[in-house]
């Protein structure tokens, strides 16, 4: 099997034959062919196979009412008392709300909402007191506001009260591995949903993560987990994907999937990147405090929008908001 990686550009003069990406304003003339095994190539754009072709090139439908022909940022609000960078600062439904309507205001387009830490080494976190941490949130801040809103979970009776009280989408970390009622939960619902690259549980996913290729193993999964939920009834232009950043991968394998980002184009999913301050943000911007690697982030973020991401989920909505119009003015 051979895998097409549009070599994403930028520019109001653009070469006969060059083509949109997926609806947007970026372009491509030449694709990179990747193979298991074989040394990689750069051949015309003109020679895609036609149903890629499609792929790499339709327009995004709208997800959760948002146009996924723009950027979009979503706002990370953990309603948890220990996820690795903001734990117990958003416990309250007090806290959690203000901080909601402080990035609804900063920017923020969606909010996405957890209540079961998915830092390293994390421990499962029981079903009715997730739930007890996410719907009254849900729940007030849909009271409150029109915004999107992302449940972050991984269990389908958490997600189930949460779609009722107000959720628009379902995001799941486990790629809808864990819990298997809840794709079908998704489907009947008829919700839109974020399918993540983890290897292994949070709890372990880092002790010693191997791939045999890091890009093309996510991309496999990510490729089978789509045609899954597409067939029990949820339509691909509802899911969303997301590589995984951090989530069982090293540094090196971090690094590959940003470089090569815009292969994930060719699943026929808006792609959503989650990198705010990770671990090797940290480590390569020398930033060991996580609060202070929004700088790193957002130069991570700004690499992914330039190969066609659609959606930076984040933790410093302002900063980000800031730097996205900058970029789309230079753009």
């Amino acid at each position: 099997m051979s895998y097409y990686r549009p070599l994403v550009r930028h520019g109001e003069a653009r070469p006969e034959g060059a083509l949109h990406l997926v609806g947007g304003a970026l372009w491509f003339t030449e694709v990179e062919i990747l193979d298991r095994g074989a040394p990689p190539r750069v051949v015309p754009a003109g020679l895609l196979p036609e149903d890629l072709k499609l792929r790499l090139t339709g327009r995004r439908a709208a997800i959760a009412g948002l146009d996924m022909t723009q950027q979009h940022i979503m706002g990370i609000l953990n309603v948890t008392p220990d996820s690795f960078s903001d734990g117990g600062k958003h416990d309250t439904e007090t806290a959690a709300i203000a901080a909601a309507q402080k990035m609804i205001a900063d920017g923020a387009s969606i909010i996405d909402i957890g209540g079961e830490s998915t830092r390293p080494g994390a421990e499962t976190v029981e079903e009715l007191e997730e739930i007890a941490r996410t719907a009254p949130v849900i729940a007030a801040l849909r009271d409150k506001s029109s915004v999107a809103i992302s449940l972050d979970t991984r269990k389908a009776t958490v997600a189930m009260e949460g779609l009722e009280v107000g959720a628009s989408l379902i995001n799941d970390v486990s790629g809808f591995t864990f819990d298997a009622a809840l794709a079908p939960l998704a489907a009947q619902a008829g919700v839109p949903v974020c399918i993540m690259h983890a290897q292994g549980d949070p709890a372990t996913m880092q002790d010693e993560p191997s791939y045999d290729n890091v890009l093309l193993d996510v991309y496999d999964f990510l490729s089978a987990q789509v045609d899954q939920l597409e067939a029990i009834g949820i339509l691909r232009e509802q899911i969303m994907i997301d590589p995984g950043i951090g989530f069982g991968k090293t540094q090196a394998h971090n690094l590959t999937l940003l470089k090569n980002l815009s292969l994930f184009h060719g699943i026929g999913c808006p792609i959503l990147l989650g990198v705010s301050r990770k671990r090797f943000i940290g480590d390569i911007g020398q930033a060991p405090d996580a609060g202070a690697r929004a700088p790193g982030s957002i130069a991570v973020g700004l690499a992914g929008l330039a190969q066609g991401v659609q959606m930076l989920r984040v933790h410093d909505v302002a900063e980000t908001a800031q730097a996205l119009r900058l970029w789309k003015a230079l753009l």
